[in-house]
């Protein structure tokens, strides 16, 4: 019997390394999604409606069924929040929301995607940016266009936050919005457009990075304090304090401000022109105001800029908001009323934030 030579040993220890690198792949990460509603699950009459949808008609799976891709990226589950257009979102769901991701990655969960509406989803990023205490990547998704629509924006912005999700590489950066293939920090990204695609911007300092080819890029980073590095702990917290946001302009009446002073809320953001000033009769209700124990914060309309404090402030005692805009001026300004009401204690947060 003429016997076969025998295999070189090169091929061998090749064919054995082929083996142990297909042995040893990284499992897919996994990622849980949870819904909240919003266009990117929301449907129309016809393809070519845009607008006038139905906002959060279709459930997470419904969301996940339609991105047969997903299952490349990650392990994907889903849970459903909440279902409603973001114009109702809610103090409730916020904490709800934050005490589940919370335990979802104090468990073996590597990443967590929200689909959220984003007409409010600055505000919520921003708020799991303040309340989430793990390292791990909790990314925040929407869409310009219902399910429905033609060209529907939802379904790639869905896989790239999944993406980015299960990326290693994007643990640390805080709470993300990714859309459009761009990834965008919790504080600085507000929106900017009511139809476009492109509507979330960073204007003051810039995108964080970019998603190329289902990866993140990462370019810059925020160096202001997140996640588990924050002092808000909202695992015992069953609501919110009230915080108002006043809106001034040319020759202000006193109604709206006295109805809200009237109604006793912890704080009130003021939304000020230039750097935040104060029509003068607005400003001595405001003074009265901070006197009756409701802390005052002034931001500004203008969308980009720091608000800068000034010697009156002292004065009056108020807080000024720094590059946050009034809407996020408001979600911190909400977490700091759970701890304190000192306004150097806030004043503090607000430099830190």
């Amino acid at each position: 019997m003429k016997r076969q030579p025998l295999l070189p040993l090169c091929v061998l220890i090749a064919g054995f390394c082929v083996f142990s690198s297909v042995q040893a792949a990284d499992p897919l990460p996994k990622v849980t999604i949870l819904a909240t509603g919003g266009t990117i699950a929301g449907s129309g009459g016809s393809s070519t409606q845009l607008t006038g949808y139905k906002p959060g008609d279709l459930t997470a799976e419904q969301l996940i069924a339609a991105v047969p891709g997903l299952k490349d990226f990650a392990e994907v589950s889903a849970e459903q929040i909440a279902n409603i257009g973001s114009y109702d979102m809610t103090g409730e769901i916020w904490l709800k929301l934050a005490r589940r991701i919370n335990t979802l990655l104090a468990g073996n969960t590597d990443g967590v995607v929200v689909t959220h509406g984003t007409d409010t989803q600055e505000e919520t990023v921003y708020f799991l940016n303040l309340t989430v205490k793990s390292k791990k990547p909790v990314v925040t998704v929407g869409a310009m266009r219902p399910a429905t629509a033609i060209s529907a924006d939802g379904p790639l912005n869905l896989l790239q936050a999944v993406s980015v999700a299960g990326s290693k590489n994007a643990r640390g950066h805080g709470a993300l919005l990714v859309m459009n293939s761009q990834i965008n920090g919790a504080r600085e990204v507000t929106k900017t457009n009511t139809l476009q695609p492109e509507t979330f911007r960073s204007n003051d300092f810039g995108l964080l990075g970019y998603v190329v080819n289902n990866k993140p890029v990462f370019y810059r980073d925020s160096l202001r304090k997140h996640t588990q590095d924050t002092e808000f702990d909202i695992s015992k917290i069953d609501k919110l304090p009230k915080v108002e946001i006043l809106y001034t302009y040319v020759d202000a009446g006193d109604e709206a401000l006295n109805a809200m002073i009237a109604a006793k809320p912890a704080g009130i953001v003021v939304a000020g022109m230039g750097n935040g000033s104060l029509y003068t009769p607005q400003r001595k209700l405001l003074e009265e105001a901070v006197k009756k124990g409701i802390v005052v914060v002034r931001s500004s309309r203008t969308g980009t800029g720091p608000t800068t404090r000034v010697a009156a402030d002292d004065a009056a005692g108020f807080v000024v908001s720094d590059t946050l805009n009034a809407q996020k001026a408001r979600v911190l300004l909400m977490l700091a009323l759970t701890k304190t009401k000192d306004i150097k204690e806030i004043q503090r947060m607000f430099e830190t934030y």
